[in-house]
């Protein structure tokens, strides 16, 4: 059943979770029709978002990122708030299809009532999140909830992507998984705002504290994200709740520090400026191709490129000159 702009913005601002998930299905479709409805849905409902707290959450496979989602956002609604999980599954690059398991992984959340999670396909998009994560958080703040927490697909190059749309960045750690190398990163450590040492018990909270004086040491060569805010290590289990209600009192600590410093809208402001730029590019291509001249220029291009008769990038701005000559 296909439903008007209106129905959508009504069932969005009461909450309805039928209509939410419709209306992200919507923003999701790359249907011309449907990305016409999804403009003015977005335009509409703007006035209505900005006032949650966007968590992204990342760290290796196997970190435990479902588990301390799952126990973090029963924690943040047993505070009185209202909790939506954007958890992208990784697609195929063969056939674009997603495991979308998230919502299993998460059964006890599913079932809170204050709770809203939507596993969403990378579609191949780089950076551990999906092309519309930042218009689905769009919606969701419209609908009244106050923290967004979205789940990487896990560490890589690109990951650190995320930092660009959320508002915290939350790094799991585990000791033993063989990512000790990959925790002191350069790329992924100057975007880290927290770091949680995930899984620790008894018998590795040794090598647990070394961990955290070894990542430490590391921050040392780092410059300052923000100004004032020094990086929290801290160890817990996500799976016991031990160390959950440390990292919400920082979240809230560091969102306050931004707040009186004005990073935090200039933050959102530099963010909002980072998905105009990405929508341009996807824009301009998807007008280049509407001409039969142009995409065939396009394809020609592309094959240049593909049998390395040159350079990809000397390909690339043969065919943009090409496009925007008067000619």
């Amino acid at each position: 059943m296909k439903f008007t702009t209106e129905e959508l913005i009504e069932g969005i601002r009461s909450g309805n979770k039928r209509l939410i998930a419709k209306a992200i299905t919507l923003v999701e479709s790359k249907k011309a029709e449907h990305r016409t409805q999804a403009e003015e849905l977005l335009k509409k409902i703007m006035p209505f978002s900005g006032n949650s707290i966007r968590v992204g959450i990342t760290g290796v496979p196997g970190a435990g990122k479902s588990t301390f989602i799952e126990n973090f956002g029963r924690l943040a609604i047993a505070n009185g708030k209202k909790v939506a999980v954007l958890a992208i599954d990784p697609s195929s690059s063969i056939n674009k299809g997603s495991i979308l398991g998230d919502k299993t992984r998460m059964e006890e959340l599913a079932k809170e009532e204050r709770a809203f999670i939507r596993p969403s396909p990378s579609s191949g998009f780089l950076g551990g999140i999906a092309n519309t994560t930042f218009e689905t958080m769009i919606i969701c703040e419209a609908a009244g909830y106050d923290y967004i927490l979205i789940e990487t697909v896990g560490v890589g190059q690109s990951e650190v992507l995320v930092a660009d749309i959320t508002d915290v960045f939350l790094f799991l750690k585990i000791i033993g998984g063989g990512d000790e190398l990959q925790g002191i990163k350069r790329g992924i450590m100057e975007m880290v705002d927290l770091i949680f040492i995930n899984k620790v018990e008894k018998d590795n909270l040794q090598k647990a504290k070394n961990t955290r004086l070894e990542l430490k040491r590391a921050l040392d060569f780092i410059p300052p994200k923000e100004k004032g805010w020094k990086i929290p290590i801290l160890l817990g289990s996500a799976l016991y709740n031990e160390g959950l209600e440390e990292i919400y009192s920082k979240i809230d600590e560091f969102i306050d520090l931004k707040k009186k410093t004005a990073r935090f809208s200039e933050v959102r402001t530099h963010q909002a400026e980072k998905r105009f730029e990405y929508w341009v590019q996807e824009y301009i291509l998807a007008m280049m191709k509407r001409s039969d001249s142009v995409e065939a220029a396009y394809a020609q291009h592309k094959k240049n490129a593909s049998e390395m008769v040159s350079n990809p990038s000397t390909e690339a701005k043969l065919f943009v000159e090409k496009f925007l000559s008067k000619d």
